[in-house]
């Protein structure tokens, strides 16, 4: 059926490989610990837009590319790696910020929890691999369109995604109104990605 096979375990591993905690999840949680379900929810947006960047690029070959050249590849992790240290960088200056700005100002705008998600998904170079690896496994040799096939796997494994996400971001959100206040005082002189990209 449209160029794939075992739809139903492509289905079902993804889902797996959806709910099991990873930095995504992580982004989405801290957010919605730190400013509410909203800011949760545009983070779960942000990073699936960004997913869509690496199923596009997989499907036209970038994907293959970067496997296949070790220079290509070396560049991204460089990339990544200074992205990385910036957001380091980020933290750190967070943690002297919270002891002078108020709280109130160190809250993101939604695009930028917006931006964050996406940039931090679209340089990772493991999800392009990912893609790389996982996905074909479930298109049909004798499919007619491949990357067509892939484009699609890719959208039902994202889709798939977003309902695992936002659950995360609700999750998250109702334990911060849950929690103690020793504890929400903690979250509010620790946050996770207080300042960082903006």
């Amino acid at each position: 059926m449209f160029g794939t096979h075992d739809l139903w375990l492509f289905i079902v591993s993804g889902f797996v490989l959806n709910v099991t905690p990873g930095p995504d999840n992580i982004y989405i949680a801290a957010r919605s610990l730190q400013q509410g379900w909203r800011a949760g929810m545009v983070a779960s947006l942000g990073i699936g837009c960004g997913v869509f960047v690496h199923v596009l690029a997989a499907a036209l070959g970038l994907a293959a590319l970067l496997a296949a050249s070790a220079m290509a590849f070396l560049v991204v992790k460089l990339v990544g790696a200074a992205y990385l240290l910036w957001l380091g960088f980020g933290l750190l200056r967070a943690k002297v910020q919270t002891q002078a700005v108020p709280s109130s100002e160190l809250s993101l705008p939604l695009w930028r929890i917006f931006r964050q998600g996406f940039i931090t998904n679209v340089l990772n170079p493991k999800v392009a691999l990912f893609f790389l690896a996982f996905v074909p496994q479930f298109i049909a040799p004798q499919a007619s369109h491949p990357a067509l096939t892939f484009v699609l796997l890719g959208v039902l494994f994202n889709v798939n995604a977003l309902p695992i996400n936002v659950g995360y971001a609700l999750l998250a959100a109702w334990a911060a109104t849950k929690s103690s206040p020793r504890l929400s005082a903690w979250l509010e002189n620790h946050r996770l990605f207080g300042p960082i990209l903006n």
